[in-house]
C-alpha cells in the first residue's frame, strides 16, 4: 500500500511521518528504513529504523529514485515499511512528472509486501488526480 501525507511546507508533515514510522516498529515484524534528504530526523528515530540520508547518494530524477528504493529491497527481504519523508526534496523534478513512480510503487508494495508513507509538501488541492488515490 502506498500512503502519501501532503500539506503546506512548515504543517507538521516530518513529525508526524517520526512518530508513525517509531509507533510501527514497536509492533513489526519485519524492518522498517526511513529515508530523508538530511540527517535532522535521525535522532528523532528509534534506533531498529533503518535511517537513510539521500543527500549521500546521486538521486537526480524520478527513476533513478526507484532505482535507488529497488537497492534497497533487494538488500533486504525483511522491508515492511519504507518512509519517505520530502520527496520532493530528495528528487528535483515537478511532481506532476511522477506518475510512473507511483504506479511501480505501487507495483512494488504488492509483489514484496511493503507499505509506503510519503510526505509530499504541497496543498491536497494542488496535487495531480494520480496522487490523490493515495492521500490519506
Amino acid at each position: 500500500m502506498v500512503h502519501v501525507n501532503c500539506n503546506r511546507r512548515g504543517s507538521g508533515k516530518t513529525k508526524a511521518i517520526i512518530q508513525k514510522a517509531n509507533e510501527n516498529v514497536l509492533n513489526a515484524r519485519g524492518d522498517i528504513v526511513f529515508i530523508d534528504d538530511d540527517s535532522r530526523a535521525m535522532l528523532e528515530l528509534d534506533r531498529k529504523i533503518r535511517f537513510i540520508d539521500s543527500g549521500e547518494f546521486d538521486l537526480k530524477d524520478y527513476s533513478d529514485f526507484y532505482g535507488f528504493l529497488c537497492g534497497i529491497l533487494s538488500e533486504d527481504y525483511d522491508i515492511e515499511s519504507i518512509f519517505i519523508d520530502g520527496l520532493l526534496n530528495i528528487v528535483n523534478g515537478d511532481i506532476k512528472d511522477a506518475a510512473l513512480l507511483f504506479s511501480k510503487l505501487e507495483k512494488l508494495s504488492q509483489k514484496y509486501n511493503v507499505e509506503f508513507h510519503i510526505n509530499i509538501s504541497a496543498e491536497k488541492n494542488n496535487i495531480p488526480d494520480f496522487i490523490k488515490k493515495y492521500v490519506a
